[in-house]
């Protein structure tokens, strides 16, 4: 019991569970990225993962309800703690500090809302479909023409009747709004990761004064990258260079299944 009075109800505790929930949820945003990277393949990558992932079942909710307790805790932790710097400076500053602090930092808790509220969207958009009802409505089979291997073992074989993720996703980002919003969010995510991930390491005694200045460079570079990552897909599907691959264009024959995506 002391343990977890002490993890959730001192400042230091709450500062190790945002840092921790943390790591976690940037562990999850680059799996993420890594899966649907898959795009750029072989429609049989990304319609074997989709297959893949939605064969877990249980174990896929798991995952999920996982990750929906580390973001609460993360969200929780935020809000306690900047509540608490707010009671310890009743009074603002005469004359606001801003010089040093960067706009990645000061702007935590607005990119933090805006990005909840993105995932939320992207959620309804990908996930349950509520977002773009219609496309989920046109569900395709999609026949494997190869095996879909993890780790060097098959887990969706070749002529496995599938849902078409690949031609799901293509779709979901031809309209320009969607992607343009998606960039922007993405954008806003990594701003928030520019100041939290280097926070990240400080709050759990990481971060220190020697190696100080090659994290904040490693942490810039992997923003940089997973921001161009994001970027690559949607923009991508505006230009034309991923396009559906004809096979489960309307007027192809339709499926009976039903929320089959990653």
């Amino acid at each position: 019991m002391s343990l977890l009075r002490n993890v959730f109800c001192t400042s230091l505790g709450r500062k190790y569970v945002m840092a921790l929930t943390g790591f976690g949820l940037v562990a999850f945003a680059i799996g993420h990225l890594v899966g649907n990277f898959q795009i750029f393949q072989h429609p049989d990558h990304i319609n074997g993962y989709g297959h893949f992932l939605h064969s877990l079942g249980p174990l896929l909710w798991i995952v999920r309800i996982k990750l929906l307790i580390l973001a609460a805790l993360h969200i929780w932790a935020a809000t306690v703690l900047t509540l608490e710097n707010r009671a310890a400076r009743p009074v603002e500053y005469g004359v606001k500090h801003t010089i040093r602090a960067t706009l990645a930092s000061r702007t935590m808790r607005m990119t933090g809302v805006i990005v909840l509220a993105f995932l939320l969207y992207h959620l309804a958009h990908f996930t349950t479909g509520w977002a773009q009802a219609d496309t989920f409505k046109t569900n395709f089979d999609y026949v494997m023409t190869q095996d879909y291997k993890v780790a060097g073992f098959t887990v969706v074989k070749a002529g496995t009747v599938v849902y078409d993720v690949h031609t799901m996703m293509v779709l979901g980002f031809q309209p320009v709004v969607v992607s343009l919003f998606y960039i922007v969010a993405v954008g806003l995510l990594t701003m928030h990761l520019l100041h939290g991930a280097e926070s990240m390491f400080q709050s759990v005694g990481l971060r220190t004064e020697r190696w100080g200045i090659f994290l904040k460079r490693a942490v810039q570079l992997f923003c940089i990258f997973y921001f161009l990552g994001n970027l690559a897909i949607p923009g991508s599907i505006m230009l034309g260079k991923v396009k559906p691959h004809g096979m489960n264009l309307p007027g192809a024959h339709a499926s009976a299944a039903t929320n089959h995506t990653p």
